[in-house]
């Protein structure tokens, strides 16, 4: 039987923005083909949630021979473990470079869902303080978008997926379709009002905002608190495209799904001024086969979609497709972060935890809202929360047996309370994604070259991080309190963003307010490539809530004949 070839629509990824764009684009009726550069995932058998460490050959201290070899940089993600690494590239099939004086940390998963399997599961809104500070700095282009426009594409994403959290009222962090939010701990209740009142309501700790079930939704059941959230979820309590966007997709009878298909480059049509389509190289067998369809969606991550606009040229487009600015590849950027502090909390040695919550709190921003910082632009969010030195201690004492077991239960050490700051990076027309011109991978197409850097205003801030975190624990009444700075290169975030950036006009970007490329009218890029700047929240849930408007209006253009 031939395969087919030509759809209504192509999505490259099947990720968190692709599997937003299959289902949205398959509801509306469009036959859509989701190409994924990896292989399948069958969660009954590759979750691996459960597995505890007695089960595991190295007892979950991982091999390190096989991370050395296979996963030199992948490693350095704390998912990539003796469980976790298969959903994680192998770095030399993978490569990737950049300045020696710039390292770079690239962590990358290629396998249907993509890293919405290993994702950190944190949702968070931004607001007209986020869309604005552009045009009010002068630091990157005004965003063609307000939050009024996005506002009800945010509520379409958290009814479907299910947000856990609790309401604020915060004009900066503004309030979602939640939950019930999950419970803090005795020890982040007492903290919470003493810092409200410490700095006059300003500086507000709330229960992180998340992707994961407190109740059953859609099919999907509540999460029982087992854990290792980043290893698979059998009850697909967290949201994650294979147990969420691309079922939902399958069930309209429009999706065809073709794993181990690395698109090579997107095809243009110069005679139509449009894409045909996207070329792909077979994963396993080398070959290539050209797809055709009116439409398609760029939803492989920032890097992996510049890298293959950058990769898709014409005579009509020398410098990478859709490139007329000459913006692509630039003003790349990720979230600073690490930076913070710890104290220990006298008291509440009677009470102890139970189970493993998959969440932890979030301080809102409280730098450049009200008032001007004088150090520096912008600001951070800060997520951390608080345990008891517990069972996991047993590891580097001496001891074995019940006996030993049973301290390690009964002899809990003192509470702790932390947090670190998630910051935003300034847009900088100097942070690049380039192609490299020598290294390829393992498909025979050129690398990336990441030359992305800290500056002045993320190091200013970065301190600020600490020293504001220390006082909000002094307020809390903690001792011993640590500051702690981060060394985290560029890239270990994972929020990769920017390179393909959303404009008010062609001459400025790449894409327009509908994330439709202003040099092809049937190309749209939906993923973290459109952003214009950073934001400090995690920007996963504003991925998904651009790619359903988008869907939406790609469909209406349609329609009308205009695509």
């Amino acid at each position: 039987m031939r395969e087919t070839t030509h759809f209504d629509a192509i999505v490259v990824g099947s990720g968190i923005s692709g599997g937003w764009a299959a289902k949205e684009l398959t509801e509306h009726g469009l036959k859509t083909l989701v190409l994924e550069a990896g292989g399948p995932v069958d969660p009954n058998h590759d979750f691996v949630e459960h597995v505890q460490p007695w089960e595991m050959h190295f007892r979950g201290l991982g091999d390190r021979k096989l991370l050395e070899a296979d996963y030199p940089v992948q490693r350095d993600c704390y998912a990539c473990d003796e469980m976790g690494h298969k959903f994680f590239v192998k770095d030399a099939e993978n490569p990737y470079t950049n300045p020696q004086d710039a390292p770079f940390k690239w962590f990358r998963g290629r396998h249907v869902g993509g890293r919405s399997i290993t994702w950190g599961r944190q949702v968070y809104r931004w607001s007209d303080l986020d869309f604005t500070a552009n045009a009010k700095d002068g630091h990157g282009n005004d965003w063609p978008i307000r939050y009024a426009d996005i506002a009800p594409w945010y509520s379409h994403v958290e009814r479907f997926i299910g947000i856990t959290g609790a309401h604020e009222g915060l004009s900066q962090l503004p309030d979602g379709e939640f939950l019930p939010p999950m419970q803090m701990t005795c020890v982040e209740q007492d903290a919470r009002p003493k810092i409200l009142k410490a700095f006059g309501g300003e500086r507000v700790m709330t229960i992180g905002r998340a992707a994961i079930l407190t109740k059953n939704l859609n099919g999907r059941l509540a999460c029982h608190y087992c854990g290792p959230c980043e290893r698979g979820c059998v009850t697909h309590s967290y949201f994650n495209s294979l147990g969420s966007t691309l079922p939902a997709a399958r069930k309209t009878g429009n999706l065809t799904l073709r794993p181990n298909s690395v698109v090579a480059e997107v095809v243009y049509d110069a005679k139509r001024g449009r894409a045909r389509g996207v070329r792909v190289i077979d994963a396993v067998t080398m070959e290539n086969t050209e797809y055709t369809a009116r439409v398609v969606f760029l939803c492989a991550s920032a890097i992996e979609s510049v890298r293959l606009l950058l990769n898709s040229k014409s005579a009509r487009f020398p410098d990478g497709l859709a490139n007329s600015s000459g913006t692509l590849g630039k003003y790349v950027m990720d979230h600073h972060y690490g930076s913070g502090a710890s104290g220990t909390v006298p008291g509440f040695t009677d009470k102890r935890t139970t189970g493993h919550r998959p969440n932890g709190i979030y301080i809102a921003r409280f730098r450049n809202v009200k008032s001007e910082h004088p150090d520096f632009l912008r600001g951070y969010g800060m997520q951390g929360g608080s345990s008891r030195n517990g069972w996991g201690r047993g590891s580097s004492m001496p001891g074995y047996g019940a006996a030993f077991k049973q301290s390690l239960i009964d002899d809990l050490g003192p509470w702790g309370l932390s947090a670190s700051g998630w910051g935003e990076t300034l847009p900088n027309e100097a942070n690049t994604i380039t192609l490299d011109p020598a290294v390829k991978d393992k498909w025979g197409i050129p690398a990336a070259h990441l030359d992305v850097r800290w500056r002045e205003n993320e190091r200013a801030m970065d301190k600020d991080m600490m020293t504001a975190m220390a006082e909000m624990l002094d307020a809390a009444g903690c001792t011993n309190i640590r500051q702690h700075g981060s060394n985290n290169p560029p890239g270990h975030c994972i929020h990769e963003m920017g390179g393909a950036r959303m404009s008010r006009t062609a001459k400025d970007g790449v894409v327009n307010k509908w994330n439709q490329a202003w040099d092809l009218k049937n190309l749209f890029l939906t993923d973290g490539a459109c952003m214009a700047s950073s934001g400090c929240q995690n920007p996963s849930i504003t991925y998904m809530a651009l790619t359903a408007r988008a869907a939406a209006h790609a469909v209406a253009a349609m329609k009308r004949g205009e695509v």
